[in-house]
């Protein structure tokens, strides 16, 4: 280690740098490098907070210069845990926080430490908002560099889709802007292709006028009604119009406040949605699918979106052991409906749960050649998340996961959002990009990353 004997707080050891600096055994260090997924267990050489962007620069000049491994840590939540890396630099942003609305122009300016819920909480207050996760303590610069989806996807699209300008640090310490009017080809590998090309230090989104009042909730029916809601859910959302977004949550019911009682910890098939539109229209096209079954709980009311992006907080923790796999799919055929009611419940946590979440809408209509993103086509998604909050009980659950995986993969486009990718090689970074858009991201590599400084991610290598 180039620093080992360093025991305390020193912010001289960086030169240049004016934030915060923790060593190994200094107050604070440990609580630092813990992320989301507590099965991340990675000890860095020195965790740089910067205070400005100006202290971003010199960190990545500081680990450039001494050929250090490099992470970087937003909101920390990505399940891979690239946020954090053993020995090397962590750059950990998550002071840098705030978020500035211009309401009059429908902008919003975000540091890259903010969380959804800290921008909800800013735009909602002006009826505005963009598309961003399902959680409130999801990242914004994550989520965003990787694509990013949410509840308001359908109708206003990808997250990265929003995104009107960029403020960037280098691998050389150079401050560039990017946007469709300039570094346009940087602009659009930073739409997808994750923290490849530097350190995003300010991203500005386009806002929408929205709520804050939605429709929203759940539908809940047991585990042996699966086959009928599936097939049921599959004609419903063929023709559904944009406002309307939903997932199906195949899981042990969690032990929240707005599940009935008696419903908690029993196997059920939930439909989670989203209504963002007129509500009175959503009441009308929402009528037949809450009449259907009928379901052992509707839990759909009109709420602050807010408060709909906050409902599922308490059942992804930080620090539970957290193991995903992924597949984009066409549509949901007979065959991949006997496949997961077939295995979704063959979990042994009850943390455990499957999501499968409908796309298209707005997403869907935006060119595919406008971003590095590439799920375009796709009409849905699913996200098998063993979990655990204890350690030693992970292994069950892991081989559940792969199972489960395994299965659904002849029924996919053969595809991946990039953004549900544990540590799986590059030929899954391949599937997540495809050929063509991996060739143009190694290009950009070349040119703004020839050393590959910001590899803790998933990884684009340079072109030769």
């Amino acid at each position: 280690m180039i620093l080992a004997m360093a025991k305390v707080m020193d912010r001289k050891l960086i030169p240049g740098f004016g934030g915060q600096v923790l060593t190994p055994g200094a107050d604070g260090y440990d609580e630092a490098r813990k992320i989301w997924n507590g099965s991340i267990d990675r000890k860095p050489e020195l965790i740089a907070r910067p205070k400005d962007t100006k202290d971003v620069q010199a960190a990545v000049r500081f680990a450039s210069s001494r050929g250090m491994l490099f992470a970087i840590r937003g909101g920390g939540h990505n399940v891979a845990g690239s946020a954090v890396c053993d020995g090397g630099l962590m750059l950990d942003l998550s002071q840098l926080n705030a978020v500035e609305v211009d309401a009059a122009r429908r902008l919003a300016r975000v540091q890259p430490g903010a969380l959804w819920g800290g921008f909800d909480a800013a735009t909602q207050a002006h009826g505005l908002a963009t598309p961003g996760g399902i959680v409130t303590h999801t990242g914004v610069a994550g989520l965003t560099l990787g694509g990013g989806f949410g509840w308001l996807t359908r109708r206003f699209g990808m997250s990265c889709d929003n995104l009107r300008e960029a403020e960037l640090v280098t691998a050389t310490g150079e401050v560039l802007r990017a946007g469709e009017d300039r570094d346009a080809d940087l602009f659009w590998g930073l739409k997808g292709g994750g923290g490849n090309f530097g350190v995003v230090t300010s991203f500005t989104f386009g806002v929408h006028q929205m709520g804050p009042t939605v429709l929203a909730g759940l539908l809940l029916y047991p585990m042996e009604q699966a086959r009928e809601v599936m097939h049921f859910y599959r004609e419903f959302v063929a023709e559904a119009p944009d406002e309307y977004t939903s997932t199906l949550s195949l899981r042990t019911a969690p032990n929240l406040p707005i599940i009935p009682e008696h419903l908690r910890g029993t196997q059920i098939i939930g439909i989670v949605l989203c209504w963002s539109g007129d509500l009175d229209e959503g009441e009308r096209f929402l009528k037949p699918l809450r009449s259907f079954g009928p379901p052992a709980a509707d839990l759909v009311t009109r709420k602050p979106y807010a408060t709909h992006q906050a409902t599922f907080d308490a059942t992804v923790l930080h620090g539970w052991h957290y193991y995903w796999k992924s597949e984009y799919f066409q549509g949901l055929s007979d065959e991949l409906i006997e496949v997961m009611a077939a295995h979704a419940w063959r979990k042994r946590s009850p943390l455990s749960y499957t999501l499968f979440w409908l796309l298209g809408g707005q997403a869907a209509r935006v060119a595919d050649s406008s971003s590095a993103y590439n799920g375009r086509g796709a009409q849905f998604v699913i996200n098998v998340n063993g979990i655990t909050a204890e350690a030693d009980e992970t292994q069950a659950d892991r081989e559940w996961t792969r199972e489960f995986w395994s299965a659904v993969r002849p029924h996919s486009t053969g595809g991946v959002y990039v953004n549900f990718l544990m540590d799986e090689g590059q030929d899954r970074v391949l599937a997540a990009y495809g050929p063509e858009k991996y060739a143009r991201l190694q290009e950009l590599k070349r040119r703004y990353d020839p050393s590959n400084l910001f590899r803790m991610n998933q990884n684009i290598h340079p072109a030769p």
